[in-house]
């Protein structure tokens, strides 16, 4: 094998090592929003812990952080409000 060949065989597979990790990297953070989301709907089923006799203008304020934030997440993961195209 030419050193040409070596080089590039060596490239090759230190590419694919580090296509790895970065795969890892990426399942490692996928499974981490979505526990997230898993708790965060949980929340929601449970009425964010306040119950409906007892909500408040301060839990509304609450809730519409959470929104806000949130919708901060979804534009720009689907690409829309001020990350549309």
């Amino acid at each position: 094998m030419q050193l040409s060949e070596r080089r590039h065989a060596m490239i090759t597979r230190r590419a694919a090592a580090d296509n790895d990790k970065a795969l890892a990297a990426y399942l490692a953070a996928k499974a981490e929003i979505d526990a997230m989301l898993s708790r965060l709907q949980a929340l929601s089923d449970d009425h964010f812990g306040t119950r409906p006799d007892e909500i408040d203008w301060g839990d509304v304020g609450t809730l519409q952080h959470y929104a806000g934030l949130l919708r901060q997440i979804t534009d720009s993961a689907l690409r829309e409000g001020e990350h549309a195209a």
